[in-house]
């Protein structure tokens, strides 16, 4: 699929993220209990497979904040051209792109910014390798 370059225009949304206090607790649920396929874990990260999206469910980052809020991500496998146009039109990136799975073939890249409120936005990339 073809992309604007320096654009979200267009792009599916890839990934929803939620927090939680117990991983354990938490894998039960959305694995056993849902019956979701738990495609890997990794980081105090949990990766499920929904038609079209992908469910992180992760650990709290400040232990005792209140769980809420969600990470939505943008399917980006031109994260690398993607990530300087948009800061090219302002955007801050919280650090550049981090792999977080690499396989054979490819790797999963991140690069995390916020909106003018705060709320949390990703660009996540299967980029090959």
């Amino acid at each position: 699929m073809s992309y604007n370059a320096a654009s979200l225009a267009g792009r599916p949304l890839a990934q929803v993220a939620l927090t939680v206090r117990d991983l354990d607790r938490a894998r039960k649920f959305y694995r056993d209990v849902l019956g979701l396929p738990l495609m890997f874990e990794a980081s105090g990260m949990m990766f499920f497979k929904l038609e079209g999206l992908n469910l992180m469910v992760g650990l709290e980052q400040k232990p005792g904040q209140p769980i809420g809020g969600s990470l939505l991500y943008f399917d980006a496998p031109d994260i690398d051209a993607l990530g300087p146009a948009l800061e090219a039109k302002g955007i801050v990136f919280v650090s550049e792109a981090k792999v977080v799975q690499r396989t054979e073939t490819q790797d999963l890249k991140l690069r995390e910014f916020f909106d003018p409120d705060g709320n949390a936005l990703a660009l996540m990339g299967h980029v090959a390798r």
